[in-house]
C-alpha cells in the first residue's frame, strides 16, 4: 500500500462535499471512493468526515488533513505536468461553456487546439445553468459579466457587445427611438434577459422591455425583428448577418451599453497546468476576433 493511497479520493471528497461528485471528478466509483476513504480514516486513525444521509462535512482531524493535503496533491500535479514533454498540453481538460456559445465559437477553437496537441483529451459540456466548476470536476468554463466565485481566477479572453435594432418597415410605420424612455412606446422583441442596458451620461441605464412577443432564442429574436415585429437587443453575432444586407437599422448607438466581459475561468493554482494554459491561448488569440465578424452569406 501507498502513502499516496486514499489521498486523491479525499481531496475530491473534501472539495465537492459528496462522494458521488468527487467519484466523478476523479473517474472512480462511488463505492471505490467510499472504501479508500474508510481505509484512510483507518490509516490515519481519526475520522476525516461527519456523513449523514444528506450531507459530507469534515472533521476538525479532516478539515486540517485537508490542508495539507490539497497543497501536496496541486504541487505533485503541477510538478508532473511542468515537466513532462517540456510542458506539452496533455491529459483530460474539461470545459464548461453556454450553448450557443459554445457551439458557435468556443468548440471550434477547441476543437483546432485538440488536433495540435495529440495527447490532449477534451470533454466540452455546453449548458445555460452554471456549473460548479471545482464541484463538477471541470478544469475550465467561459463566463461572462462579473465574477463572484471566490475559489476561480479568471482570465479576460474577449468582449461582446450588445446591439439595439429594428427593420426599416417597422421604423417607418412606428418612427425611432431616440432616447430610453422612447422605447415605451414600440413593440419590444424579449428574449432571456428581463431588462436591456444602456450608458447615458457615464451611467448604466435599465430599460425592462414590453411587447407581444418573447422567445429564449437569440436566432428567433432577430427573425422576428427582420419580420417587422418590434425592436430588440442582442448580441452582436446575431445581428451583424442582418445588419450587412440592410434588413436591420442599428438604434440609440450612441448610448448604446459598454462592451461585456467575457472569462475563461479555472480554480486557484500556484502555476497553471500546461493544458489550461494552451486553452486560455487559444482563446484569447481566437475568441474576439471570431465574435466581432460576420462570416454568414
Amino acid at each position: 500500500m501507498s502513502d499516496w493511497d486514499g489521498i486523491d479520493e479525499f481531496v475530491a471528497v473534501a472539495t465537492t462535499n459528496s462522494f458521488t461528485k468527487a467519484a466523478r471528478a476523479i473517474g472512480m466509483s462511488p463505492t471505490h471512493v467510499s472504501r479508500s476513504i474508510g481505509e484512510l480514516e483507518r490509516r490515519v486513525q481519526a475520522p476525516l468526515f461527519n456523513r449523514t444521509t444528506r450531507t459530507v462535512s469534515l472533521t476538525d482531524a479532516g478539515r486540517v488533513f485537508f490542508e495539507h493535503c490539497q497543497r501536496l496533491v496541486l504541487e505533485r500535479d503541477e510538478a508532473i505536468a511542468l515537466i513532462g514533454e517540456q510542458g506539452e498540453p496533455q491529459g483530460e481538460l474539461r470545459i464548461s461553456c453556454s450553448t450557443t456559445m459554445g457551439e458557435r465559437f468556443v468548440a471550434p477553437i477547441i476543437r483546432r487546439l485538440t488536433m495540435q496537441h495529440p495527447k490532449l483529451n477534451v470533454s466540452i459540456e455546453l449548458s445555460n445553468n452554471l456549473v460548479d466548476l471545482v464541484g463538477d470536476g471541470f478544469d475550465l468554463a467561459i463566463r461572462t459579466g462579473e465574477l463572484k466565485d471566490g475559489r476561480l481566477l479568471g482570465t479576460l479572453v474577449a468582449e461582446r457587445r450588445f446591439y439595439t435594432c429594428a427593420a426599416p418597415d417597422y421604423l417607418a410605420r412606428q418612427g425611432e427611438p431616440k432616447t430610453v424612455q422612447d422605447l415605451s412606446d414600440h413593440q419590444c422583441i424579449k428574449g432571456t434577459s428581463t431588462s436591456w442596458h444602456y450608458l447615458v451620461g457615464g451611467k448604466d441605464i435599465h430599460h425592462r422591455p414590453s411587447g407581444r412577443y418573447r422567445c429564449n432564442s437569440g436566432q428567433a429574436v432577430i427573425e422576428a425583428c427582420v419580420a417587422g415585429l418590434g425592436i430588440c437587443q442582442l448580441l452582436e453575432f446575431y445581428v451583424l448577418p442582418y445588419l450587412r444586407h440592410g434588413m436591420v437599422k442599428l438604434l440609440l448607438e450612441d448610448i448604446r451599453p459598454k462592451d461585456e466581459p467575457i472569462w475563461a475561468v479555472y480554480p486557484r493554482r500556484r502555476h497553471l497546468l500546461p493544458k489550461i494554459h494552451a486553452a486560455l491561448e487559444a482563446l484569447k488569440l481566437e475568441l474576439g476576433p471570431t465574435l466581432h465578424t460576420d462570416h454568414r452569406d
